[in-house]
């Protein structure tokens, strides 16, 4: 059985979604986000203190991207996946890993020092500078989306989880007013998608069963 360790919304939505599109059977164990601050014996599951932590067996992950391209390949070749005989198999990749190192990394910044640290720790210059530097990278995927409606493979795979989820949070972070209207267009369309929806239904319902809170907390604790 896969288990999937998951704060409501946070980067383990991205493995979620893909279980959910693949429809393979899966644990969903919930967790108060931050899971480091607020669940301290999450630790002994994952010593980095960090979501998603999935496991297979013996397999364990740590990585939102990793995963989504573990699942995509094991799990939904030629769906999800792209192999290496195609065209797009390189682009593939690199969109999938655009997704967290080049649109998440900035909007973390984006989300501690505009939401999570105390009031005294804030940095608005930090939140300003990072909120143009995910939306200046964000542009560049516009002339691409005006051309085709998924990122590669001419269907939609993992890469497009990937970059999904940063969409969702950006729209979390108030910041898709930004979005330019092919990239707009484009999160209308995941949003809309089944396995996203149902990806949703299932954290709410998680989330309800286990009595973790559906947001994360306002202001980390010291």
């Amino acid at each position: 059985m896969i288990t999937l360790h998951h704060c409501v919304s946070a980067r383990s939505f991205r493995p979620l979604w893909a279980l959910e599109e693949i429809g393979v059977p899966y644990e969903l164990k919930m967790l108060p986000f931050p899971p480091r601050v607020f669940a301290r014996g999450f630790k002994d599951v994952n010593p980095l203190g960090t979501i998603p932590a999935f496991e297979d067996g013996a397999l364990f992950m740590t990585e939102s991207s990793a995963i989504c391209q573990y699942l995509a390949a094991r799990y939904s070749p030629g769906a999800l996946d792209v192999a290496p005989h195609e065209a797009d198999f390189g682009r593939y990749l690199n969109f999938l890993h655009f997704g967290e190192a080049t649109l998440t990394f900035p909007q973390t910044l984006v989300l501690r020092y505009a939401h999570l640290e105390p009031p005294d720790r804030l940095q608005p210059q930090i939140v300003d500078d990072y909120a143009r530097w995910f939306h200046a990278r964000l542009r560049t995927l516009a002339p691409l989306l005006d051309a085709q409606d998924y990122l590669c493979a001419g269907r939609f795979t993992a890469a497009d989880i990937s970059v999904g989820y940063a969409l969702m949070l950006a729209e979390f972070l108030d910041l898709s007013e930004g979005f330019a209207p092919s990239i707009a267009a484009y999160w209308r369309r995941l949003r809309e998608r089944e396995g996203f929806l149902r990806a949703i239904r299932a954290q709410e319902a998680a989330a309800l069963a286990q009595d973790v809170p559906t947001t994360p907390s306002p202001r980390l604790r010291p």
